[in-house]
């Protein structure tokens, strides 16, 4: 059944938004009900992680097979990891609000790295639109690629495990699952991490066929 990972995505996410909001948390100092936001706000940057990686292996496949298709599947990848990150970010963002009392602390290198990383990936993009030429496009949006997701995990995944952060898992600070994920969050978040991931690559295999399509009406 070629559609099992879409019937899974939709039985996951909307299992993850109803029982997200009845399911009986932890409570703790601070966090209080927003520990909820953990279901949304996580998986979603999982999601984002995988379809980068998704990219960079067509990028890699590209530069090695100098294919276009690849390339193309690259860009599709890329852009729906981009689209996940505003959510993502747009989510993260309202949780400081309630624990940390602001939108955005320029103190916490995780979110510093994570609008760094948003703007490589967008100057990614605008380099594919400065290129005519479909071949050398290709190369160099390989390229780049590969350096654009090295630098995001130097900025979102090395540095703030090497410097203070507000962020749980970081700089010292301990991990969801270490101090306040018991069972009960755990039979939420690991089905919200599971549907935010296939539906990535729900998005990911309609924006191939609009591709496909495209370049069959330009042909």
């Amino acid at each position: 059944m070629k559609n099992w990972y879409k019937i899974f995505s939709v039985i996951f996410i909307l299992y993850t938004l109803v029982w997200g909001l009845l399911n009986p948390v932890p409570r703790l100092d601070i966090l209080n009900e927003t520990i909820r936001n953990v279901y949304y706000h996580v998986p979603i940057w999982f999601a984002m992680l995988g379809m980068m990686t998704v990219s960079l292996i067509h990028s890699l496949l590209a530069l090695t097979k100098n294919n276009i298709t690849n390339d193309t599947k690259a860009y599709n990848a890329a852009l729906v990891g981009f689209f996940f990150s505003l959510p993502g970010l747009t989510t993260g963002s309202i949780w400081a609000k309630y624990t940390w009392g602001t939108w955005w602390t320029f103190q916490d290198p995780k979110l510093n790295g994570v609008a760094i990383s948003i703007l490589i990936y967008l100057a990614y993009f605008i380099l594919r639109f400065s290129v005519d030429d479909e071949m050398k496009r290709a190369r160099i949006s390989a390229v780049y690629n590969v350096f654009a997701f090295v630098m995001m995990n130097v900025f979102i995944m090395i540095l703030p495990r090497l410097t203070d952060s507000l962020h749980p898992g970081n700089g010292g600070n301990p991990a969801f699952a270490q101090y306040d994920m018991d069972n009960n969050m755990r039979m939420v978040f690991y089905p919200a991490v599971i549907g935010w991931i296939l539906f990535s690559f729900w998005l990911f295999n309609i924006k191939n066929r609009i591709s496909f399509i495209k370049n069959k009406l330009n042909d």
